[in-house]
């Protein structure tokens, strides 16, 4: 049960991810948004697998784990710059507390580089680690 709700959660972030993609006028923040969104897709890869939606497939489920890292990787160099956007869920906070930010970045990136992804029976591990990273962060940095 705990991992449906996970996944539910996860789902939910992502859909909200791609509605605050309309309107984006800052090219900067809009790749920003879409790199989100990219980890925010492979968390929802793994998210349905977990659910029965998806066939389990180890390799497309350790691919998408492999997907959240290096786009985790990549988070703190696309928020560096201080840019805005109507359409941008960041709070301001970000940028004062950059290095605690990008610490949740890296914990992102260590917990999707820990999960290995054999059988479907490690998805919930997964994605709780995952998941609670991305939770960490959204509660501390985004509207």
């Amino acid at each position: 049960m705990q991992r449906i709700a996970t996944a539910a959660l996860l789902g939910a972030g992502l859909a909200t991810a791609v509605l605050a993609h309309e309107g984006v006028q800052n090219p900067l923040v809009e790749a920003r948004m879409d790199l989100m969104a990219e980890i925010g897709r492979a968390t929802s890869r793994l998210g349905k697998m977990a659910k029965g939606e998806l066939a389990f497939d180890a390799a497309e489920a350790q691919a998408a784990a492999d997907a959240i890292a290096a786009g985790a990787a990549e988070i703190p160099a696309v928020f560096e710059a201080k840019e805005t956007d109507p359409a941008s869920e960041t709070l301001p906070v970000v940028w004062q507390q950059f290095g605690d930010f990008a610490g949740k970045a890296e914990a992102l990136e260590a917990a999707a580089r820990a999960a290995s992804i054999s059988g479907k029976a490690d998805l919930p591990g997964a994605l709780r680690a995952i998941g609670g990273t991305c939770r960490d962060c959204h509660e501390a940095y985004r509207e």
